[in-house]
């Protein structure tokens, strides 16, 4: 287990280094000048001509890229916004415990509330618990994030005054965009869980499980839902790095300063290096949610740990 995460580990830098590579090249190739987009456009051909110099501009492609490539993976600086002359690595620093409770609490939200109701609509399946459910769902999944947003803001801010609608606080400032998030995950972990579930309910083990006197409480969570939960873990992974560097929309509605707001800040404003940092900070976090779902997926099914472990000892039969 632990030569496959290293291997995976390794299989990360590769990837990481692709997405800054590629990532670099698009936004040097961009149809703009960065030395216009500091001064502003009533700067003097002199200042121009000044400032790309400062930023290296003049020296040819390979050599502005191995710099950059040299700063951010050696030196571990990503520079400094051409909006704001702040250094990015502590804007980040400061913004990602923002973004990362409204992404551990829509995540804990969704499946928490999600799974049950899937098991639920799988164990009654064409019951009126199934088309209670599943409708549910389908209402969750077509609901838009700011429609719901602001009804969620009109209902407990302005009429019952029970949350604070906008800014940032204490946890309760998270509350309304945590619910708000939650309502698409609920749904899309509901119709993923009935689906797992429906594939093994009726699977020989449940039947051998259930006549042999297992609590039928015992028999869908222990026996079924354990099987079934490969597909929810990808889901719960995929979903969660996608939050960390998505949650744009209820960020700036709720006017909360995280990683989204500053990306799409960044993207409006053509502020290149904030770019660059965002897309390799969300390709770092993709590749470490894929790296702890791998991981999951052996501590909640036996078999793939067993795979693990063949293939080592295989391994160790065979250098010796």
């Amino acid at each position: 287990m632990i030569r496959y995460v290293l291997k995976r580990l390794l299989w990360m830098i590769p990837i990481i280094l692709g997405v800054t590579v590629l990532v670099f090249t698009l936004m040097t190739f961009c149809p703009s000048d960065p030395a216009e987009i500091i001064l502003g456009t009533t700067a003097t051909p002199a200042d121009l001509e000044r400032q790309r110099e400062i930023l290296g501009l003049n020296q040819p492609f390979p050599v502005r890229l191995a710099t950059y490539l040299s700063d951010v993976f050696i030196k571990f600086e990503l520079g400094n916004s051409w909006a704001t002359g702040v250094d990015i690595v502590d804007t980040i620093r400061e913004r990602l415990p923002r973004t990362l409770i409204i992404t551990i609490a829509i995540t804990i939200i969704s499946f928490g509330v999600g799974i049950p109701l899937g098991v639920t609509a799988a164990v009654n399946q064409n019951k009126w618990q199934d088309h209670t459910c599943m409708v549910l769902a389908l209402v969750g999944v077509s609901i838009p994030n700011f429609w719901l947003a602001l009804l969620l803001v009109l209902l407990f801010s302005v009429n019952l005054g029970w949350l604070p609608a906008l800014g940032i606080g204490g946890l309760k400032y998270y509350i309304l965009p945590a619910l708000t998030g939650s309502a698409g995950g609920i749904a899309s972990s509901a119709r993923q869980t009935r689906s797992s579930m429906l594939d093994v309910i009726r699977s020989d083990y449940i039947t051998t499980a259930r006549a042999k006197g297992v609590p039928e409480h015992s028999v869908i969570y222990s026996h079924a839902l354990k099987n079934g939960i490969i597909p929810i873990i990808t889901m719960m992974g995929t979903q969660f790095g996608r939050l960390l560097g998505g949650t744009m929309i209820l960020e700036t509605i709720f006017s909360i300063p995280g990683m989204g707001t500053y990306i799409i800040t960044a993207v409006n404003n053509r502020d290149y290096p904030v770019v660059q940092a965002g897309s390799i900070f969300l390709a770092i976090t993709f590749s470490i949610c894929m790296l702890l779902v791998d991981m999951l997926y052996a501590a909640v099914d036996p078999r793939i740990k067993a795979q693990y472990t063949r293939s080592s000892k295989k391994r160790r039969k065979a250098n010796a």
